[in-house]
């Protein structure tokens, strides 16, 4: 996919590609601009903030007229900029979770907690993470609504890939957006992957989100991984599919006693051929890995079933 920093999709609505680690079409975030300021859902991370500056001006909008930011969750690929944002936007505010807004106001558990993943990559990945002052967070929960200008965003409690994610509907346009509970998808293939990182990954609660997103007949996702999507029904249906499909696949290999880099790198190897058999081409596939890493897919995985087994075994 080439570089296009932004791309109308309505007439208030722009695709904002953050080009992150220099590859196109894998993190985006999403400008709605309004009369009075301009909102922008997901920040993306440290590291892509002068792609983003880049994609705001690609829009014709001031970035100085932005004044919400809305995140569907707080992992850094989607949160990690708004500190330093809301410094740089004086009137802006925060739109998040109250189960993620502790940990933006103080943000040392999340990061070192990201550290422990990331290693030495963490700056290069991730950049700057700044703690957002508590005056200028915005709780937002089920039911909540999010006045952008020209439309108005519902907040749905859509936990199962994180306790603190939301997902945006816009009931009158018929379309969500999304965050990672709606798969991550790349490229023009068909392959719908469900991120599936630790610490709290719950398939049993992201089914039921899913069906929530499904039995609001949207006509449209938008995705920050990557853009909108019509097919919706069979997008619901894909990543539901390969949610249950990986948990199997990962239980069994756990249970013969594989080891977690074993079974990462059979995976990233599985998830390629997947990629290829959905219409997608080898970039894609790089891509996914670069957005949603197998061994991060196993150790999330690894971590529910875990947890899933001793809940059974309490109950027993």
């Amino acid at each position: 996919m080439s570089y296009v920093p932004a791309r109308q999709v309505e007439h208030d609505l722009w695709l904002l590609d953050l080009n992150f680690q220099g590859t196109p079409g894998v993190v985006g975030a999403y400008l709605l601009k309004g009369p009075d300021g301009h909102t922008l859902i997901e920040t993306g991370p440290g590291s892509t903030l002068p792609a983003l500056r880049t994609a705001v001006a690609a829009t014709g909008a001031h970035f100085e007229d932005i004044r919400q930011l809305v995140v569907t969750h707080i992992h850094l690929d989607h949160a990690g900029a708004c500190g330093t944002l809301l410094r740089q936007l004086p009137e802006a505010k925060l739109f998040v979770h109250p189960r993620g807004a502790s940990h933006m106001i103080e943000p040392a558990r999340l990061l070192a907690s990201a550290q422990r993943i990331y290693g030495e990559n963490m700056h290069r990945l991730w950049g700057d993470f700044e703690a957002v002052p508590q005056d200028r967070v915005v709780i937002v929960d089920e039911g909540d609504e999010v006045d952008t200008g020209f439309r108005t965003l519902k907040a749905l409690y859509t936990p199962g890939h994180a306790t603190h994610h939301l997902a945006f509907v816009d009931e009158e346009a018929r379309t969500a957006f999304t965050g990672d509970v709606g798969g991550v998808r790349l490229g023009h293939g068909g392959y719908v992957r469900p991120p599936t990182p630790p610490p709290d990954v719950d398939v049993d609660a992201w089914h039921c989100s899913a069906d929530r997103l499904r039995a609001l007949r949207l006509r449209a996702l938008d995705l920050t991984h990557f853009g909108r999507r019509f097919d919706v029904a069979a997008h619901l249906d894909a990543l539901s599919y390969n949610l249950d499909a990986w948990v199997g696949w990962s239980a069994a290999r756990l249970a013969a006693g594989a080891d977690a880099a074993a079974i990462a790198a059979e995976l990233k190897q599985k998830r390629a051929r997947d990629v290829l058999a959905c219409g997608g081409t080898p970039q894609d596939a790089v891509a996914y890995e670069l957005v949603t890493a197998s061994r991060m897919s196993v150790d999330g995985l690894a971590r529910y079933l875990a947890k899933h087994r001793v809940l059974h075994e309490q109950v027993a």
